[in-house]
């Protein structure tokens, strides 16, 4: 066990791994961002600064940001004694969703108001503002193939998975997925991106870029998928419903070696693969 926050009377309300594995950021229902080693199993550091629950958090080296209920986001430079060093605003509603590009030039971030912002390294306001989406915006992803390519999901009134240049600022293609978009992520060897579900299907589904092809579509939880992670190797991922489970799946191919001339279709056109 790493972490117990009941004799706080506190409640871990979102996680997020270094980019190097090593520590753990937590952020609480009281509004605390915590950084936890995790060899140790020991705290590091408490960070104060929101009003309320941190429901998401993102790394980019050693900037941690922090989205909140409070409404605000807050930037923590994990190598300096401040609380935060620059507090975003322009949310209206809870920050639920917050992903920096893999360039750490940008970092987006979707709300409850239904809005999708993008913000650069040095802007305490909005760069960019994406108004499509009539649902929360909780589902965010960055290509790992084209830079600038941002891919975002709505909730049950929006059910669709959109694509954004953020260098020309265009709104690049929308697909009706359905169902409510719980989260999204790239695979990092092949041009393909999982999608997690809610009412009313509670379906995971792999897609193919950029016709938007289904691979495949995977059933198993009774209740919204609201939890999906990404191993380090981009092969397997696990979600979290809340139907109390966790799901492992092993649904994208491993990293090509030099000389692989093989077909770089996804692992679940071969269905003696999924487990």
């Amino acid at each position: 066990k790493l972490c117990d926050l009941a004799l706080e009377e506190d409640n871990v309300t979102s996680v997020s791994w270094t980019g190097r594995g090593t520590h753990l950021a937590v952020g609480t229902h009281k509004g605390e961002v915590q950084i936890w080693d995790a060899s140790k199993c020991q705290k590091m550091r408490s960070m104060m600064g929101h009003q309320a629950r941190v429901g998401t958090l993102s790394w980019s080296g050693n900037m941690l940001s922090s989205g909140s209920r409070d409404r605000s986001i807050l930037q923590h430079d994990v190598r300096v004694p401040e609380q935060y060093v620059a507090k975003l605003s322009g949310h209206r509603q809870e920050v639920c969703g917050l992903k920096w590009s893999s360039d750490g030039q940008q970092l987006a971030s979707g709300g409850n108001d239904n809005k999708l912002f993008v913000w650069n390294m040095h802007s305490t306001s909005p760069v960019l503002r994406f108004n499509d989406h009539t649902a929360a915006v909780k589902a965010i992803a960055w290509s790992p193939h084209q830079n600038g390519l941002l891919a975002s999901g709505g909730g049950t009134a929006d059910r669709c998975i959109r694509f954004w240049n953020t260098t020309t600022s265009a709104a690049l293609n929308c697909v009706d997925t359905g169902s409510q978009v719980c989260n999204l992520s790239w695979s990092k060897n092949i041009n393909e991106l999982v999608s997690t579900h809610g009412y009313s299907q509670n379906q995971i589904v792999v897609w193919r870029y950029p016709n938007m092809s289904k691979v495949v579509t995977l059933t198993g939880h009774t209740l919204r998928v609201l939890y999906l992670a990404l191993s380090p190797d981009s092969q397997t991922i696990v979600t979290g419903a809340g139907d109390e489970t966790l799901r492992f799946w092993n649904i994208f191919p491993g990293p090509k070696t030099k000389g692989d001339s093989g077909d770089s279709s996804s692992l679940l056109d071969f269905s003696s693969r999924i487990r």
